[in-house]
């Protein structure tokens, strides 16, 4: 994993007031959702060419404006990261019935978004370091009924997980044991962070996130340089930052639903794919062969590297807090 992330100082957009701030950080929160499912090819991934038998784009659609509201108010900081998360996922089953749509995306989403809420309370700047320092510092204070209220999610989003020996989540006794031991949300993603990409990001400061905002900031800069193009294309920046970030990190969503060794595959495929995008003289157009024939095979074979994309979600979110436009 590679984690190196920008110093620059990034500052909110001068028509951002006071009293719009909230509602600015839950717009960027649904932007960041809206871009990710859209851009295409992704591999393995719902987008806006491809759907899954069960799950389609305009559920992905419906979730992200469904959760407006809740982020908005996860943002002013008066709750618990927990609680909020659960009624994330509850919003988005009202609006559709597509089935786990944003469940990790919310799980990185609600701390970041509670961070910079905090954050421009007092200022109007921030260092990506001090933004994903300041949901660390978040996350590390949760409590059992957060831990709690992160159970209920699970069970209300149906989300496939693997199976462990202390708190399953597959086992009806474990709320009993949460609250015997006053287990943190914090503990349980501690447990889990060596078998889950998301609960490893709570467990190291939110790192990939942060890099993956720099990488697409970058990108962005430097788009000539980056994807050999000559006009910029804001579907071709998250393209590449997917890639990137696929290639650099086992997808645990992947390794739950098949194994390590497919996810490792995967990983390898994307990997030879950034190397292309990165060998001078190949532009974005001349490696999109490539990366659909990549994701074609994904979706054939249903694997989709949904952890990933939360981490897309997660980066997008801070580069456009932060003023990125495109």
């Amino acid at each position: 994993m590679k984690t190196e992330i920008i110093g620059d100082r990034l500052y909110l957009p001068e028509n951002i007031t006071p009293e719009k701030i909230y509602s600015y950080i839950a717009q960027c929160a649904q932007l960041a959702m809206l871009l990710e499912v859209s851009a295409s090819p992704k591999p393995g991934n719902v987008d806006r060419n491809h759907n899954y038998e069960d799950t389609r784009y305009e559920h992905f659609l419906a979730s992200a404006v469904s959760v407006h509201p809740l982020v908005e108010t996860a943002s002013k900081g008066k709750g618990s990261a927990g609680r909020y998360i659960r009624s994330a996922v509850y919003e988005s089953s009202l609006w559709q019935r597509g089935g786990n749509t944003h469940f990790g995306a919310f799980v990185l989403l609600i701390p970041l978004s509670m961070a910079a809420g905090e954050i421009f309370e007092s200022r109007h700047h921030f260092t990506i370091n001090e933004l994903i320092s300041s949901a660390y510092s978040i996350v590390k204070n949760t409590d059992v009924n957060d831990a709690i209220d992160f159970y209920s999610a699970f069970r209300m989003g149906k989300v496939k997980v693997t199976s462990i020996d202390k708190y399953d989540l597959n086992d009806d006794r474990s709320i009993d044991a949460l609250k015997k031991d006053r287990s943190t949300l914090f503990d349980l993603m501690i447990i889990s962070r060596n078998r889950d990409i998301i609960a490893d990001e709570w467990s190291n400061g939110f790192k990939r996130c942060g890099y993956c905002a720099s990488l697409i900031m970058d990108a962005l800069q430097r788009y000539p340089e980056v994807l050999n193009d000559d006009k910029i294309d804001i579907n071709n920046v998250v393209v590449y930052a997917f890639l990137k970030i696929l290639s650099e990190n086992t997808d645990t969503f992947i390794q739950t639903k098949f194994d390590k060794e497919t996810a490792d595959a995967v990983s390898r495929t994307a990997k030879s794919i950034i190397e292309m995008i990165d060998s001078d003289g190949l532009t974005f157009g001349m490696v999109l062969p490539y990366i659909e024939r990549f994701d074609n095979d994904l979706i054939d074979k249903k694997i989709n590297p949904g952890s990933t994309a939360d981490i897309v979600i997660a980066g997008l979110f801070i580069a456009l807090i932060g003023g990125l436009r495109y």
